[in-house]
């Protein structure tokens, strides 16, 4: 049984992953894309529903091979350097293409899927549907528009702000934030995604198919991720939340996800985010839930 890890063999979730279904008996490769096409040599035939990828160890794998794939990192492609800007883009554009194509095609199991994975990167489409799942999400504004901006934070004076697309962590508005010239300016870079800050705990919901496991995360930090102190409590959700953890990561195609709530003082459970391939070795360690099992289960299965 072959299993695929999309991410390098030296990150330590990816690595992790591929120890323990190794241990289970499959035969684990590694696929970092960014040694394609310089690396990593790849044939696929639409006609023929036939396709191979060669990993720069020299192992030749038949797509029909791959029994399971799991994706831990997607690095895009790197194509030499080249002084015609145009014929660069071709050739970025074209190793990208046929890549994207080979991934969708392939007939493996996947944990997470291409599609998981695009879907994700519209975190505000994510909110729409989340929210209309009836599942509460916080007061939320997308925009570049400076007066909308003002408005939202005369309605909601206590804001948190965050990058649309993600990579940098949650910071508070401040008055300095709401400089008209700095809004200005800013506008003009990108958008911004508002939100109402919610005061509460962090809670972290693991969702592996049909399974659940969560624990309260104690920091004082508004963005949890920045506190190395943090410590993780089990709990147990309530079964409406549980059910809703299950159908947030059907809604998003997620075979496996964790949530980010944030639990009120009133006991509303409101969602914040849903990760498609997120960290878990500390999780696990913490609180003793067998996530590598589940993991390993699937992708063995």
């Amino acid at each position: 049984m072959n299993v695929l890890i999309l991410g390098d063999r030296t990150d330590p979730h990816a690595a992790h992953v591929g120890q323990a279904v190794a241990q289970a008996g499959a035969s684990v490769y590694y696929c970092n894309t960014q040694h394609f096409p310089t690396r990593i040599q790849l044939s696929w035939s639409p006609s023929a529903h036939t396709g191979t990828i060669m990993l720069p160890e020299g192992d030749r794998l038949d797509l029909h091979q791959i029994h399971s794939i799991f994706w831990r990192s997607f690095y895009g492609v790197q194509v030499p350097p080249l002084q015609d800007a145009q014929q660069a883009s071709i050739a970025h554009k074209d190793a990208l293409s046929a890549l994207r194509s080979l991934m969708q095609a392939c007939p493996a199991y996947w944990i997470n899927s291409w599609q998981a994975y695009q879907f994700h990167q519209e975190k505000p489409l994510q909110l729409h549907r989340i929210a209309q799942l009836g599942v509460p999400i916080p007061p939320t504004l997308i925009s570049n528009d400076p007066q909308a901006i003002l408005q939202f934070y005369e309605s909601y004076p206590d804001l948190i702000f965050k990058p649309v697309y993600g990579g940098a962590y949650t910071q508070r508005i401040t008055p300095d934030h709401l400089n008209l010239d700095r809004l200005e300016l800013a506008s003009k870079i990108a958008p911004v995604t508002l939100q109402e800050y919610v005061p509460g705990t962090n809670v972290r919901s693991y969702v592996i198919g049909a399974e659940v496991y969560t624990a309260e995360i104690r920091s004082d930090a508004v963005d949890f991720r920045e506190d190395a102190a943090a410590t993780l409590i089990p709990a147990i959700l309530p079964e409406a939340v549980q059910q809703q953890c299950v159908a947030i990561a059907h809604c998003l195609y997620l075979e496996w996800t964790a949530i980010d709530w944030r639990l009120t003082p009133d006991g509303q459970y409101v969602f914040l985010e849903a990760n498609p391939s997120p960290m878990f070795l500390h999780f696990e360690r913490q609180t003793g839930f067998p996530i590598t099992q589940l993991l390993v289960e699937r992708l063995i299965g």
